[in-house]
């Protein structure tokens, strides 16, 4: 059943070409999801000066991945606390041969 243009319903309606005259809001409940939507959402604004370095979301997301990657790789990397040396299985039973003195050393 097709409403006409005149109720103060459908005014809206009748006068925005993207509205087709099937639509209907009356029932409808405005921010039903605004708070959903607000916590499942992540949104960043770049500083203008930053933005320029980047044509879209794509590459912002490409950059930051592989900042990312490296940042990890480098973690990974970084110098560690030095190991203790194993003793050798001579050492540890004593049976190491004896030094030489520093003259008979090959020069």
């Amino acid at each position: 059943m097709k409403e006409s243009a005149t109720n103060p319903k459908r005014v809206h309606a009748a006068s925005d070409p993207e509205m087709r005259d099937e639509y209907d809001f009356s029932g409808g409940v405005r921010g039903k999801y605004y708070q959903q939507y607000t916590e499942s959402t992540n949104i960043i604004v770049l500083d203008p000066d930053v933005a320029v370095g980047f044509k879209n979301a794509e590459a912002v997301n490409s950059a930051l991945r592989a900042l990312m990657r490296v940042a990890l790789d480098s973690q990974g990397s970084a110098p560690r606390k030095p190991r203790r040396a194993r003793k050798s299985p001579e050492k540890e039973a004593g049976t190491r041969a004896p030094r030489r003195p520093l003259s008979a050393r090959a020069k």
